[in-house]
C-alpha cells in the first residue's frame, strides 16, 4: 500500500491499490478527482469494480468512516475457503432477525463476515429455500466476496464463480 501526499492532505491509498469498499465490494483504484459537489469540492478516489465494469467514487475524507481497506492477501484466500466450508452456524428462526443480523456482517466489510453470510445462506437455500429479501442478500454477498476473490487470487470472475459453485455442490444438507 502507498501513501503519499496531495495538496497537504495525507492519503492512505493511491492508484492502483486494490481494495474493499464495504457493501460494494473489491476495485482498483484508477485515479483520484477533484470534484464539486453541492457547492464544496473534494477529493475522490475513483475505483473501479472488476464486476461490472461499475466505477464507485469514494470520497477521502471519508475513507475511514466508511471502512475502506486493502483486499485480502493471497495467503488469506485459504482462510476464506476454510469459513465456507464450514457448518453451517446458528441462526435465528426469524426472517427479520437474520436479515438484520446478516446485514451487519457485511456492513463490516470483513470478508470472513461476508463469507459466512454466504455459506450460511447458501446452505439454507440447500435445505428449505429463501425469501426474495434473502435471495437478493445471497446474490449481492457472493458478488462482494467474489470480487475480493478475483483480485486476491489474480482470477477471473468466472473461475471463483466456479470455484465458489463447486465448494457447495457436494455438500450434505440437513432440513432442520
Amino acid at each position: 500500500m502507498g501513501y503519499y501526499v496531495l495538496n497537504g492532505g495525507l492519503l492512505m491509498f493511491e492508484v492502483g491499490d486494490k481494495i474493499v469498499y464495504p457493501n460494494h465490494g473489491a476495485g482498483t483504484i484508477v485515479g483520484i478527482e477533484e470534484k464539486e459537489v453541492l457547492g464544496e469540492t473534494k477529493k475522490y478516489y475513483i475505483m473501479k469494480l472488476p464486476i461490472g465494469e461499475m466505477k464507485v467514487m469514494i470520497p477521502l475524507d471519508n475513507v475511514e468512516d466508511i471502512g475502506i481497506r486493502e483486499i485480502i492477501d493471497s495467503e488469506r484466500v485459504e482462510d476464506v475457503i476454510k469459513v465456507l466450508e464450514q457448518e453451517k452456524s446458528e441462526m435465528s428462526q426469524n426472517w427479520n432477525r437474520r436479515y438484520r443480523s446478516n446485514t451487519e456482517k457485511i456492513k463490516t466489510g470483513d470478508i470472513f463476515e461476508v463469507a459466512e453470510v454466504v455459506r450460511n445462506l447458501t446452505l439454507r437455500d440447500m435445505e428449505k429455500g429463501l425469501s426474495t429479501g434473502e435471495k437478493k442478500m445471497l446474490s449481492n454477498c457472493r458478488q462482494i466476496l467474489i470480487s475480493e476473490l478475483v483480485l486476491a487470487k489474480d482470477e477471473s470472475e468466472e473461475e471463483v464463480q466456479e470455484q465458489l459453485d463447486e465448494l457447495f455442490a457436494d455438500r450434505d444438507v440437513e432440513e432442520e
